[in-house]
């Protein structure tokens, strides 16, 4: 089976420039005149899909084309007078430089979200719009409280008038073929999958909307979406496996009837309503924290029973079997070469050519293509000089463009897509000499990733018990860093999956064998630098400590690459932190080097030795 290699990195680059501080001048007229048609005083905008995808395709990125503002999560709000835009931490400088603050504020989307911004501003008898297709269900009920306590109306509208507006401009939906993914990779066949998962829900069904689920159940994927191999549709999932899957008919083809067989019966989306007639009295579950409210007005109005439950398949989906840890361990060391061949290229280029980073992002991504199993990256780099490496999410831009500079830091943060699995890893380089300064704030927060690499931990222990052991030497010289420690990563699938997480909110999930986390402490000087040291770690079985009384769970590193000693403070680090370290590039050296051209492997071997 072979997915075709996904839209290139110039073409999203050039995406990406299309975003303007001129769309809110530009667009906020022609959506105000739509408003204005359909009654509307305020009109609520997410950065997510019908399909809550986190990246989309350029028909839905509905946010940019209000504000220019292309970062992969916000929201706004658009009303006669004012409009507003939200982010989070990770986007307060990429957001003033996008958007025209004329026409737009600027609010934190987590401490003074959109809903605090309709209490405050909604008057009494106005009319608050929302297209139901794009808000969880979860989103719709803080959102409604919020209207509701303002004295206002909260109308959810037939025609979203953003993309009327949009008009005949907005991009084309993407119609590209869904094909199988084979076993080989998955480790299970769907028919299995849909037995196992469906054996859990006793008799009831789900509601499937979730791309990701649907790709992993199926083991199907597409080229929907950038940066994730997904096909956009939806699944009733039923007890007993059988599975109906609404897809556009133009994305499947013989190959794939073959691949679902008998017991997935393939419709298309305007088959929905008929299918949850069928539905009537059962009791239904869906997950109102992926699942947009469109779904649950449906199901109401068809008579179903709806069960509010996580999607039975995140869970699953999470918890890899031994193919896909295995095939992961194979993309990585797959990737370690593209990373080492990028780091050597770096080391002995970068003082004398001073590339900049868009060249760096480029070259980057042709290394990945060097080793012809590149399917797509996984997220837009992240290739950051000076100042710009402080912008945890920077995302280079002709505008923003930096080259590298001696004593200058450089972050990478990439990913690649591969058949076997999904990678991201962050480097921070030195060109030059390193500060002192420098020196110790990277130190830092290595000490904090190799805490989060050598922990030990019971079973049912969750990733915001563990989130202090990162942040721990940073908090002792009195540093911190806003943005989580590590998220979920899939099985070619999307880079960021949960339901397991490391950071300082409250996750009740607990970390289980085969799961795949981040491990991405950070540093960030505004207007100075920033630092981050990345590697994915895969959840390993419990097992007995020599003296303990119980077995422990542990971390197994799946990226393979050095770490910058250049920017090491080897007397902060403690002997069993060095250890950890020589061990580490060791084992990076002994995995790689048989696929490393000769100069390369010297070089490697060179940076790799004992601390």
């Amino acid at each position: 089976m072979h997915t075709p290699m996904l839209e290139t990195h110039t073409m999203r680059q050039t995406f990406d420039e299309l975003a303007s501080p001129d769309y809110g001048k530009q667009h906020l007229p022609r959506l105000r005149a739509e408003m204005a048609k359909q009654g509307l005083d305020a009109f609520l905008i997410p950065h997510e899909d019908e399909y809550q995808n986190e990246y989309l395709p350029a028909c839905n990125e509905r946010l940019m084309w209000i504000s220019g503002f292309g970062g992969s999560a916000g929201a706004a709000i658009v009303m006669a007078d004012q409009a507003a835009i939200f982010v989070d931490g990770r986007y307060t400088t990429q957001v003033r430089d996008q958007v025209d603050q004329s026409l737009f504020s600027i609010h934190d989307l987590v401490d003074a979200g959109p809903d605090t911004f309709l209490k405050a501003n909604i008057k009494a008898g106005q009319v608050v719009g929302y297209d139901a297709r794009l808000h969880s269900a979860n989103s719709i009920e803080r959102l409604r409280q919020a209207v509701d306590s303002a004295g206002g109306t909260f109308k959810a509208v037939e025609q979203n008038p953003l993309d009327a507006a949009w008009g005949d401009e907005r991009p084309a939906a993407p119609l590209t073929m869904a094909v199988p993914h084979s076993t080989e990779y998955a480790g299970e066949d769907h028919a299995s999958k849909r037995t196992r998962v469906g054996q859990d829900l006793k008799g009831e069904a789900a509601v499937l909307t979730a791309p990701t689920s649907l790709a992993w159940l199926l083991n199907m994927r597409g080229g929907d979406v950038r940066c994730t191999p997904l096909t956009l549709g939806s699944a009733i999932l039923h007890a007993d496996g059988r599975t109906e899957l609404f897809l556009d008919p133009r994305k499947v083809n013989d190959e794939l009837r073959a691949h679902l067989g008998n017991q997935v019966t393939l419709r298309t989306p305007d088959d929905v309503a008929d299918s949850f007639a069928q539905l009537r009295g059962q009791r239904v579950h869906i997950d109102p924290a992926v699942s947009a409210a469109w779904w649950f007005d449906q199901l109401e109005a068809a008579g179903a029973q709806i069960v509010k439950a996580e999607d039975p398949c995140a869970l699953p989906r999470a918890c890899k079997n031994e193919t896909e840890v295995e095939g992961s361990r194979q993309a990585h060391i797959r990737d370690g070469v593209a990373i080492t061949r990028f780091l050597h290229w770096l080391a002995t280029s970068a003082e004398q050519d001073r590339p900049d980073e868009i060249e760096i992002a480029t070259r980057l991504e042709q290394f990945r293509e060097d080793t012809g199993a590149l399917k797509d990256i996984s997220f837009e780099t992240i290739a950051a000089a000076g100042p710009n490496a402080a912008l945890p999410h920077y995302r280079p831009t002709t505008r923003t463009n930096r080259r590298v500079e001696s004593g200058g830091i450089l972050l990478v943060d990439s990913g690649g897509q591969y058949l076997d699995g999904t990678t991201d890893i962050t480097r921070t380089i030195i060109v030059g000499q390193a500060s002192d300064e420098m020196r110790d704030r990277f130190t830092r927060v290595l000490k904090g990733h190799i805490n989060l690499a050598r922990v030990r931990f019971p079973t049912g222990i969750s990733g915001s018990n563990l989130d202090t052991l990162a942040r721990e030497p940073l908090w002792a010289g009195g540093f911190d860093f806003d943005h989580g420690t590590g998220h979920g990563v899939g099985s070619y699938l999307g880079v960021h999956e949960g339901p397991q997480r490391i950071a300082k909110p409250a996750n009740s999930q607990a970390m289980m064998p085969g799961m795949i986390v981040s491990n991405e402490p950070g540093y960030y000087k505004e207007g100075h630098y920033g630092i981050r040291i990345e590697n994915l770690q895969v959840v390993t079985p419990a097992q007995d400590i020599p003296g303990g009384d119980r077995p422990m769970l542990g971390f197994e590193a799946l990226t393979m690459a050095p770490i910058d000693r250049n920017l090491i403070a080897p007397e902060m680090l403690t002997p069993d932190e060095k250890t950890w370290l020589n061990g580490y590039h060791a084992l990076v050296v002994e995995r790689l080097s048989a696929h490393l051209p000769a100069d390369v492997r010297a070089w490697c071997e060179e940076v790799c030795r004992p601390l």
